[in-house]
């Protein structure tokens, strides 16, 4: 049996601990990793009550709470507020999920917040996203075409083109399915990942485009699009309920077909 053990820098410590002011209650404790690398010191889980009668619903209401009354230094991403941008992704009573689309009713006992897994760390619960970003730079999401734009309007699409782009267009790019998949978290650097190649699959299923050889070109190779084991993890923590899995398995059935 083989057991793994982290290294003594990398365990997790308890932290410390901010009580709720005398005479409230109805609070919640949040449990969140802090880690700073300037620090040099162990990453830590810090408990926070948080008084639920003067805050949000959802588990960001808590985190900008925690930061703006209890402690300024908790640093973590986030922008819309409406699950629109991403920025918010995060390990949430361990499911990667935002921020901002999570109930902490929903969340039973203390709420366990944790970055995106398997990433390195900027600080507290922000990821480092350098790597994912290259790679969906490499699959060059934009329209490609060869032949000259119409000179009377757009290039159109009927519906039927336009219906196989849905379930696609709408992945923000919260890397909540890349950071959930183990195929990810062991080939990181030469696997694209769920969200990358479902942004491949995007342009692919495209009738506008039309460069759909040099893309499967690109993916067919034994990393960058045969790691996916279809463990669905991806699939199943996605925020935006989309299904990254089958779009890797529409694009290895495009790949069959050239054979």
């Amino acid at each position: 049996m083989v057991e793994f053990v982290l290294p003594p820098e990398s365990r997790v410590v308890d932290g410390k601990t901010f009580k709720a002011e005398t005479g409230i209650t109805n609070s919640r404790g949040f449990k969140i990793y802090r880690f700073d690398p300037d620090s040099g010191e162990n990453p830590r889980l810090d408990t926070f009550e948080v008084d639920m009668d003067k805050c949000g619903t959802m588990v960001l209401d808590a985190l900008i709470k925690i930061k703006d009354e209890i402690d300024s230094t908790l640093t973590f991403r986030r922008s819309c507020r409406e699950g629109i941008c991403g920025s918010c992704a995060m390990n949430i009573d361990g499911v990667n999920t935002l921020a901002c689309l999570k109930p902490i009713e929903d969340i039973k006992g203390e709420v366990k917040i944790y970055p995106l897994p398997h990433m390195p760390m900027v600080k507290d619960l922000v990821p480092d996203l350098t790597v994912p970003y290259a790679q969906y730079h490499s699959i060059e999401p934009w329209l490609q075409t060869s032949t000259a734009a119409p000179t009377d309007g757009e290039r159109l699409q009927s519906e039927e083109e336009r219906l196989r782009l849905d379930g696609l267009w709408e992945c923000i790019l919260c890397f909540c399915c890349q950071t959930s998949c183990p195929s990810y978290w062991w080939n990181g650097k030469r696997y694209l990942g769920p969200a990358i190649l479902l942004q491949a699959y995007r342009w692919i299923a495209d009738s506008r485009d039309e460069a759909v050889g040099d893309r499967l070109d690109d993916l067919d190779d034994p990393f960058r699009l045969y790691r996916c084991h279809t463990i669905m993890n991806c699939t199943n923590t996605c925020p935006k309920e989309l299904n990254p899995g089958k779009a890797i398995g529409e694009i290895k059935a495009d790949l069959f077909k050239r054979l």
